[in-house]
């Protein structure tokens, strides 16, 4: 098979890899440019692009498809396969439709619930708890497209509301490995998708910088179930943007928390502004 693998991030490279476990490795990997990233703004390569070029597979990173020369780089490449995961970017039919048996993608939601660009982190700040993996066929709107399998994920009581970070590997781990089953039954044509019930479609945000600051004392923190709507937002926001609180004109930052036995919010690991990570009861002394 010759696939094209369409990629962004958090979840690309997991996928890669499970993909990779099963032998299914793609010839082109489509990927974002590099962008400035960092303190002094350095030109950084994606994680998609590093581990393309780390298995020796090329990399194409196109700012646009109405170019002729991107057009052409695709449409001559006769694949087999499109596949796409978290890539960011709006296709255009021409190329959805380009592949001999068209293009595939992971989605980390039950579809149709939560369609749109942030699925896996608006499950935690929704407290939606029954979540996991949709392969579909795409077609031209937004996580439309008719389904090829679903694999729900089991996630202990106990350990919500689960680490955003955490939860993105395990559903893109779970979503690469149930793409690999389902390739070679897919090529065979042994798959009929189903097409989804749209009147049951939710949709969800993309999520942004601005909704990450909390209005906490962090000498009197919330209870009962400001707390629990409190830490949703800590867990969902793991890794970007973070939650964050103002404190004497600075900013502090939230790494870790809980619901402690009296349902107070408790939070244990801090990063405030200009400063190393610390303890938020040590700092708050």
């Amino acid at each position: 098979m010759k696939i094209a693998f369409f990629g962004g991030e958090p979840l690309s490279v997991p996928v890669l890899n499970e993909l990779k476990d099963f032998d299914i490795i793609p010839e082109l990997i489509v990927c974002n440019p590099d962008r400035p990233s960092g303190r002094k703004m350095q030109l950084t390569p994606p994680p998609t692009k590093v581990w393309g070029e780390k298995n020796n597979i090329e990399i194409f990173q196109p700012e646009t498809y109405k170019d002729k020369v991107v057009k052409n780089k695709l449409t001559e490449g006769e694949f087999d396969l499109f596949i796409v995961v978290a890539y960011g970017k709006i296709l255009p039919k021409w190329l959805i439709d380009l592949p001999k048996h068209g293009t595939l993608n992971i989605h980390p939601s039950l579809l149709p619930s939560l369609r749109g660009p942030s699925p896996i982190r608006s499950a935690i700040l929704e407290d939606i708890r029954e979540t996991g993996v949709t392969i579909i066929k795409m077609d031209e709107e937004m996580d439309h497209g008719p389904i090829l399998t679903q694999m729900k994920m089991e996630i202990d009581p106990k350990n919500w509301p689960v680490d955003g970070t955490e939860l993105d590997t395990a559903m893109a781990r779970m979503g690469g490995a149930l793409l690999a089953s389902v390739i070679p039954d897919w090529i065979e044509g042994k798959i009929t998708p189903t097409e989804q019930d749209h009147d049951k479609a939710t949709f969800c945000s993309k999520i942004t910088k601005d909704m990450s600051e909390l209005k906490i004392n962090p000498h009197d923190l919330p209870k009962d179930d400001e707390a629990y709507q409190i830490l949703l937002k800590i867990k969902a926001f793991s890794g970007w943007p973070e939650t964050f609180f103002m404190h004497e004109e600075k900013r502090i930052k939230i790494k870790q928390a809980h619901i402690d036995e009296t349902n107070t919010l408790n939070i244990t690991l801090i990063v405030p502004e200009g400063k190393k990570e610390t303890d938020f009861s040590a700092y708050f002394k």
